[in-house]
């Protein structure tokens, strides 16, 4: 593919390597570090940020940690760049004990860009004038929560119609829906939401539950293309198909699908067909469905070996007929729905070190989609991008010559990171989910 015009590829990570070691002599340049790729840090040294690769980076603490996260699409508007940013978000933690656990929503707000370094010659009141302008620009979150017996395994939002609804995979074994309106509500006003937390959010109950899986599970998607259409994948290899009802209900087909061997790891519905969608499990295999046959028959299409392991997660992009999965090999794979048949995929990238954890198509842009590992890296690449042989990042860098073309940057500096989104309606802003807390950030590449 020929190279974008426009598209900016960096070496940079954001996080580059600088040497903070007593003896100043010995101290280089900042170095970029990359992990499985290079020495590893030495003793004194550590990752510092470099904030002129972010166009926007912000980062929040919920408490307990959250493994799931949905962004919630508000009516502010598409295609959002001026700062500063407003966002939602419907999350669940995972906390230490079941009663501790809360389904939440976010509303992030006064989301300001990175600031450019001082000038050398500033003087007092300048930094004064900074002081001021920076309480301005601190970011704000309003948070609303409801008590949720048992961890959350995943957390996956919907519109039906002016009814935003949260899908959520329960430790216990259920899967439940609980209606967000109220929440969305509360968080837009202070007075209102101190009155929830003390009167309503101990009353606040799932509009649906359904216990028929036999046992926890991970994979949740809605329908992009049939209202209040939902699949809920298990741990013992279900696959069950929700259908909405007059009065706001579901029925649950007891039937499952049947073909996996091993856990159901994610679920996608095809963003073009309604009938259609791919599933990825613990048994190294990737299926395409088709609901209009018997759940015993309706295994279309099936890649038996997709990666070495475990087949963590996958996205369906919604602009070109490719599958995106990442697996525990660390592999992230792109498959051709028109080639799958021949259980190759057309691309392969090996970029992290441990299992990948979460990937995503970018909404917008075709070739872009962005994965996040157990290596604590993100990853954002571009399948159009091929690398420019008068730029100077690898002579600079001899260490970067190995690198995948494709890959435009590597965020790093979370722990333990779980899952990833790209906000539908501000174009290339990522948010991240981690063991440390959530990242909200937007790179110079993306």
């Amino acid at each position: 593919m020929a190279a974008r015009k426009g598209r900016r590829r960096t070496c940079e990570t954001g996080e580059p390597m600088e040497a903070e070691s007593g003896d100043t002599s010995s101290e280089g340049p900042a170095q970029v570090y990359l992990p499985g790729r290079g020495p590893p840090l030495r003793e004194g040294e550590e990752l510092v940020m470099d904030e002129e690769a972010y166009v926007l980076y912000h980062r929040a603490q919920t408490g307990a940690p959250c493994l799931s996260f949905d962004i919630v699409r508000d009516h502010l508007g598409d295609n959002r760049t001026e700062l500063p940013l407003t966002l939602y978000l419907c999350a669940g933690t995972q906390a230490e004990s079941a009663q501790s656990n809360r389904l939440m929503m976010l509303r992030m707000h006064n989301l300001h860009g990175t600031k450019p370094p001082p000038s050398e010659g500033s003087d007092e009141e300048e930094e004064e004038e900074d002081e001021e302008d920076e309480e301005e620009r601190k970011p704000q979150l309003e948070l609303a929560m409801v008590p949720h017996y048992g961890g959350i395994n995943r957390v996956r939002v919907s519109w039906l119609g002016e009814e935003p609804v949260a899908g959520v995979w329960s430790e216990k074994g259920q899967v439940e829906v609980f209606a967000l309106r109220r929440l969305l509500q509360v968080v837009e006003d202070p007075q209102a939401l101190a009155a929830f937390l003390r009167d309503e959010q101990a009353q606040m109950k799932p509009i649906f539950s359904f216990a028929g899986h036999m046992g926890e599970g991970f994979a949740l998607d809605w329908s992009p293309r049939v209202t209040g259409r939902l699949l809920t994948g298990d741990c013992q290899k279900n696959i069950h198909l929700w259908t909405p009802t007059d009065g706001g209900s579901w029925h649950v087909d007891q039937r499952p699908f049947v073909g996996h061997t091993r856990s159901v790891e994610d679920l996608q519905w095809s963003p073009t067909e309604n009938t259609v969608f791919a599933s990825c499990s613990a048994d190294a295999s990737i299926r395409i469905w088709d609901i209009r046959a018997a759940p015993s028959k309706a295994c279309m299409l099936t890649t038996a070996t997709a990666h070495d392991g475990d087949v963590n997660v996958i996205s369906w992009s919604r602009r070109e007929p490719f599958l995106l999965s990442g697996g525990d090999d660390g592999a992230l794979k792109i498959w051709d729905l028109r080639q799958f048949k021949s259980g190759s995929p057309v691309a392969t990238f090996k970029q992290h070190v441990a299992p990948v954890t979460s990937v995503e198509w970018h909404p917008q842009d075709s070739g872009v989609f962005a994965a996040s590992g157990a290596d604590h890296q993100i990853t954002q690449w571009d399948l159009a991008v091929e690398r420019d042989p008068e730029a100077g990042d690898v002579e600079a860098d001899p260490g970067l010559a190995d690198l995948p073309q494709q890959l435009l940057f590597v965020h790093q500096g979370e722990t333990e990171l779980k899952e990833l989104h790209w906000h539908p309606q501000c174009p290339g802003l990522l948010v991240s989910t981690a063991l440390s807390g959530f990242t909200i950030f937007r790179t110079i590449s993306v």
